[in-house]
């Protein structure tokens, strides 16, 4: 039986993940059951864990990867991490009905990867275009702006340009909540939108490096 989802937070999550452990260890003829799997393995993900993530893939018997579509549906997520991909991200979880003990473990991972997107774009952008920085995040245009105006961001309505304000431990962590479009700021500098992604994919890159 599958460990049953605990109350989300990083504590919750690590001790979840040793239990799962165990149970994969214990289980009869070293095969565990899928549920225990695919929390195993979203697990893995949540915690960055790139090694162990590629491990239990291989080791999970084929027959049982085939059966279960939930099972390839998490390790898709994982592709797209891998890949620095994080539209991509939010598009394979949101994508997928999860199961009740995964579903959990798959919305924290998209918290933490909306959390690490806010701090690497306000770390490697002067200015970005707001559509952008919504995929970034992965949410609508207007509620991205809303939660980065708080934290002392600035945000052009009329050429729809985001300005980031230097990370501040904690700071982007912060509820999104309001929006108010600035009254008309100077023109701000604008990187080309075709180079966003990729801009931001080779700064991950650089900082992984």
């Amino acid at each position: 039986m599958p460990v049953a989802v605990m109350a989300e937070g990083a504590f919750s999550f690590r001790k979840l993940l040793d239990q799962c452990e165990s149970q994969e260890l214990e289980a009869p003829g070293g095969v565990a059951t899928p549920p225990l799997y695919a929390q195993l393995l979203a697990l893995y993900l949540l915690h960055k864990d790139t090694n162990n993530a590629r491990y239990l893939w291989k080791r999970i018997p084929p027959a049982i990867k085939s059966a279960n579509s939930e099972l390839g549906a998490i390790w898709s997520v994982g592709q797209r991490i891998w890949q620095r991909d994080f539209p991509g991200v939010y598009s394979t979880i949101g994508a997928h009905q999860w199961s009740e003990t995964v579903q959990p473990i798959m919305d924290a991972l998209r918290d933490a990867t909306r959390r690490r997107a806010l701090a690497l774009v306000s770390q490697a952008y002067t200015s970005i275009l707001a559509d952008d920085f919504a995929a970034f995040v992965g949410l609508p245009v207007e509620d991205a702006v809303k939660g980065v105006l708080e934290q002392g961001w600035r945000a052009d309505s009329t050429t729809r340009m985001v300005v980031p304000k230097k990370p501040v431990a904690g700071a982007l962590e912060a509820a999104m909540s309001r929006f108010t479009p600035l009254a008309e700021p100077g023109p701000l500098p604008a990187i080309p939108n075709e180079q966003q992604l990729a801009r931001l994919t080779d700064y991950v890159a650089f900082l992984e490096n």
